[in-house]
């Protein structure tokens, strides 16, 4: 029976890293499901879904803090289930840019939490020099929501606080994996 695993690991960005993890999950009899990569600051963030049998998830849980130690980073891993098929039809990227505020992503996905309407992706990104925020957010939707509503909603609320903004439709996101 399958078995599933979040591995997370932050640490300073250094050249090789992501080739140690993924070479550990392999050796153990690991699949990397999902995975995403991020660079803050100097810091190396990195996220995997992993899955495999009983014995390949014990093993990578107990031969990930030996080598965590080794490249000096910090870890935590969590048991989870795989992908659950929900009814989500409508898929969504929300694009919004303007001059850095604080409190627009807080407002912004408060929008949606609102709304029992779940962020699947979310990038973020300020420009020090210009001082211009702008984000991409992925959302997907079941019928019963309007996006014309939705999308009405969302530009009155880009111009209350001053940013400009758009919701277009997208093949497809994670959200929709059985």
């Amino acid at each position: 029976m399958s078995q599933y695993l979040v591995l997370t690991a932050i640490g300073a960005d250094r050249t090789g890293i992501v080739s140690e993890l993924t070479k550990l999950a392999c050796e153990c009899g690991c699949n990397i499901f999902d995975s995403r990569m991020a660079i803050f600051g100097s810091e190396f963030s990195f996220i995997m879904l992993l899955n495999g049998n009983a014995r390949a998830i014990n093993q990578i849980e107990l031969r990930l803090p030996k080598l965590a130690q080794n490249l000096e980073l910090l870890t935590m891993m969590k048991r989870t289930s795989g992908y659950k098929k929900r009814n989500l039809t409508q898929h969504f990227e929300v694009t919004y840019a303007g001059i850095d505020q604080a409190g627009v992503l807080k407002v912004v996905t408060a929008f949606f939490a609102a709304r029992k309407i779940d962020i699947s992706s979310l990038d973020s990104q300020i420009d020090i020099k210009t001082k211009q925020t702008k984000s991409r957010i992925l959302i997907a939707l079941t019928d019963k929501v309007s996006i014309e509503q939705l999308e009405n909603d969302f530009l009155q609320l880009c111009d209350q606080i001053d940013i400009q903004g758009c919701i277009i439709p997208v093949q497809s996101n994670l959200l929709s994996c059985s």
